[in-house]
């Protein structure tokens, strides 16, 4: 949303630049395109060829190169440059304000007298206002904290042109960040792999210790059923023997039967 707005702040200039053909007017032009509201991004405007011309006038190559600082340069970058145009009161906050992007996208917590050495800022109050027009403008997301004097940075807007020839240290950059990614899933990948074997461990020893139980309780339940027969079988011949003790009597007893189950007595008796 930024650089869409940023983009759209920069399209006069760009239209105008097709009509400044004098080194003058593209002069001119660099001056009021850099302190225009919203207009953060650069490289498009750079590109154009009235304002390469510039390079071929000495008398405004410094407009040129004030134009590529706004670029992708910092208020660093222009004190230690020479013969470059003074700036205005709204050149001088919008260079000052494209100057906290870097130093927030490098700092997640920034300290208030980094921030005032780098920017060359005469008190805190100054600071603090430079900070409430980039939160406010949509440069940064970040919180202030006055009574530790420090800013804590969230999110930086992607507003900074690259610079001739940091192409290859960018790729650099991301493919060591490529390589980090890549590490962390390997790790990650791993931890699941540990974390996955050690489930199926604790599940087949769960399983063990399950297995174990019921051999218990089945050999335990064997034992009683074994106790229980054992008991039935005494019981079993305890009545057989009781059974067999009382038939012995009843046997002698009809020992004295004769024939057909009666006795001679009893018939000596019935005869007389």
């Amino acid at each position: 949303m930024e650089q869409t707005r940023a983009l759209n702040a920069l399209e006069p200039f760009l239209a105008l630049s097709k009509t400044a053909t004098a080194p003058r007017a593209a002069a001119d032009l660099i001056t009021q395109a850099t302190s225009a509201p919203n207009t953060y991004i650069f490289a498009e405007l750079l590109q154009t060829p009235n304002i390469q011309n510039l390079r071929q006038s000495p008398e405004y190559t410094g407009h040129l190169a004030l134009l590529e600082i706004f670029a992708w340069g910092t208020w660093e970058d222009y004190k230690r440059s020479s013969n470059l145009p003074q700036l205005t009161a709204p050149q001088h906050q919008k260079l000052l304000l494209l100057s906290l992007l870097p130093l927030s996208a490098s700092h997640a917590t920034l300290k208030y007298t980094h921030l005032l050495s780098s920017l060359d800022l005469p008190t805190t109050r100054a600071l603090e206002d430079l900070l409430t027009t980039a939160i406010y403008s949509g440069l940064l997301s970040a919180t202030l904290d006055p009574a530790h004097e420090l800013v804590s940075v969230t999110s930086v807007a992607p507003l900074r042109d690259l610079a001739p020839g940091s192409l290859p240290a960018l790729q650099e950059r991301l493919a060591g960040w490529s390589q980090r990614c890549e590490d962390a899933v390997r790790d990650l990948e791993a931890r699941v792999k540990e974390v996955k074997e050690g489930a199926v461990k604790r599940e087949i020893e769960k399983r063990k210790r399950e297995r174990a139980v019921d051999a218990v309780i089945l050999s335990e339940k064997g034992d009683k059923d074994k106790r229980g027969t054992l008991a039935g079988e005494d019981s079993e011949m305890m009545d057989v023997d009781q059974d067999n003790g009382g038939g012995s009597g009843r046997t002698t007893r009809g020992s004295k039967k004769g024939p057909g189950g009666f006795g001679f007595a009893g018939l000596g008796r019935k005869l007389g």
